[in-house]
């Protein structure tokens, strides 16, 4: 793990002193801890320096940065977690799931709200709830169980077209992608325009008001990490769900989220959640607001702004990218994670489940699973199993930390595997190498009970940030 310097955090923005302390923390006691993580945490302290000023670690550096203690001290909340943790069930593969993400769901079934829990076979440690974590609440919403990057996407365009197009077309097909897809901190040198644009959460959620103008900016854009859109190869068995011929089909699979509004609004309200709920420290990040309460009402309605507004960012781009083809999709799947949905538990109990890097898949549910850049995708049909809160992967699920893959997986290497499987990459970088990933069937082998294949997806010409 390299060391932080205080220079790095001052290019980012931090005053002198504040960042040397930081800096001294970190190194001291979180060297441990991955480099997202790190990248995170401070992140989040220097923008939100109220919410650490209780924090055994972080109380000097949040009043050095102008921390102030809440004003209605009564209305805080001191939850007593639970000494054993509530009923959960994990879906192992042979892929094989971290002791860290494990620990991150026992810990979240020990919250006083939690109902239910499960965890998906491609499970991998992170902020708060394990990514391929799913717990179900009673009355509470949890912003950092939801995640940063609300309502991101999966989005699924088949054509009637022939699939080698994306092996023996590429060129063209990587033309498409190079203008009318922008990643990161780019923008559309256009005016961009959809109905979200007009919801009316934008007028009465004064947090959302202030972002309506970089939403505009950045509607039909992909973000950065793991981020893509990508043509590939779809194939369909005989007597599929879809009612087509079986063969190869061309196909459009994108994948990105709700982009600087929905981080900007998972930091408002984690920030509101973490004054309003003072969890112990290895607890913090899983603060909740009352459902019943104005400040979880209002959550909701901005997360729900966030997956509209994520939706409308794949319309977008299939849209331009369908009109240059000069096709339209025969058939279009699309299923979400980093979201939250109200349901039911077998016995009646009404919940809130938080779906992590999981997504849907209630009995006759569509979605889309991917892989990596240079392994297939699977088009399933849910289920509906009860033992995982009708839930399954979002991916593979990270084998390699990005720092890890860095250090360990050569260009050259990722080089002569894309080439091996005919892959044309535009963008990207070793941290989304297929070897950071956890092994795709392996994954769909141990979630079985979950959901059903209908037809694989395989990636050719792939553009990332």
């Amino acid at each position: 793990m390299p060391k932080l310097r205080a220079k790095d955090l001052i290019k980012r923005g931090w005053p002198k002193r504040p960042a040397g302390l930081a800096v001294t923390i970190m190194n001291k006691s979180f060297k441990r801890e991955s480099d997202a993580w790190r990248e995170a945490t401070l992140a989040n302290i220097l923008a939100h320096p109220d919410s650490f000023i209780n924090d055994e670690n972080w109380k000097g550096v949040a009043l050095e940065l102008g921390g102030q203690p809440p004003a209605d001290e009564a209305a805080i909340i001191y939850p007593e977690p639970r000494k054993a943790p509530a009923e959960f069930r994990i879906f192992k593969s042979k892929a094989g799931i971290a002791p860290n993400a494990v620990q991150q769901l026992y810990d979240a079934m020990r919250l006083p709200v939690a109902a239910a829990g499960a965890l998906m076979p491609d499970a991998h440690h992170g902020y708060g709830l394990p990514i391929g974590g799913v717990l179900a609440t009673e009355n509470a919403v949890i912003p950092y169980g939801v995640g940063v990057d609300i309502g991101c996407w999966m989005c699924l365009s088949i054509y009637d077209l022939p699939g080698d197009l994306a092996d023996n077309d590429q060129s063209r097909l990587a033309t498409i992608l190079r203008k009318q897809t922008v990643f990161g901190l780019q923008t559309h040198d256009r005016a961009n325009d959809h109905a979200v644009l007009a919801n009316e959460a934008f007028t009465y959620l004064p947090t959302a008001k202030a972002l309506l103008g970089k939403a505009a900016k950045q509607l039909g854009s992909s973000g950065g990490g793991n981020h893509f859109v990508e043509f590939g190869r779809v194939e369909l068995p005989e007597n599929n769900a879809f009612d087509r011929s079986a063969g190869s089909y061309l196909a459009l699979l994108s994948h990105s989220g709700s982009r600087g509004m929905g981080a900007k609004l998972a930091m408002h309200y984690t920030d509101l959640a973490m004054k309003e709920c003072r969890l112990p420290k290895q607890l913090k990040n899983l603060a909740w607001l009352d459902i019943r309460k104005d400040s979880g009402a209002e959550y909701w309605a901005a997360m729900t702004l966030a997956g509209d507004y994520a939706s409308a960012c794949h319309d977008d781009i299939h849209a331009r990218v369908g009109k240059s083809l000069g096709e339209a999709a025969i058939v279009r799947i699309e299923n979400h994670h980093n979201f939250a949905w109200k349901d039911r538990l077998p016995d009646g109990r009404e919940v809130i489940v938080h779906r992590k890097g999981a997504t849907p898949a209630a009995k006759g549910e569509l979605g889309i699973i991917p892989g990596s850049m240079a392994d297939p995708g699977f088009i399933v049909r849910g289920l509906g199993n009860a033992a995982s809160l009708n839930s399954a992967s979002h991916g593979a699920g990270r084998e390699m930390s990005r720092a890890q893959a860095k250090n360990s997986i050569t260009g050259s290497s990722l080089k002569s595997l894309l080439k091996a499987n005919n892959v044309l990459l535009i963008g990207g970088g070793l941290d989304e190498a297929p070897a950071a990933y956890k092994d795709i069937r392996q994954v769909m082998a141990g979630q079985k009970d979950l959901v059903e294949v209908l037809g694989e997806f395989h990636p050719k010409v792939v553009r990332m940030a």
